[in-house]
């Protein structure tokens, strides 16, 4: 059960980076419209979807540092 509860917390991780991710790439327009490389870091920064590529990249840490013991 607790292996269960591991892979998910895997899974979780993958799927909230890929949206992230995703996101971040759609937002790569925003160089079309006139911003510049600090306006889009600020942008990025801001956004609750690069917030989501964090927190996945973090519950896939946890993931393998749980796998290591």
């Amino acid at each position: 059960m607790i292996y269960m509860i591991d892979y998910l917390l895997l899974l979780l991780g993958i799927i909230l980076s890929i949206i992230g991710l995703f996101f971040i790439i759609i937002y790569l327009n925003l160089f079309v419209i006139g911003y510049n490389f600090i306006e889009f870091v600020y942008f990025i920064i801001r956004s609750i979807y690069s917030d989501l590529l964090f927190i996945g990249i973090i519950l896939i840490i946890i993931f393998f540092k749980r796998r290591m013991k």
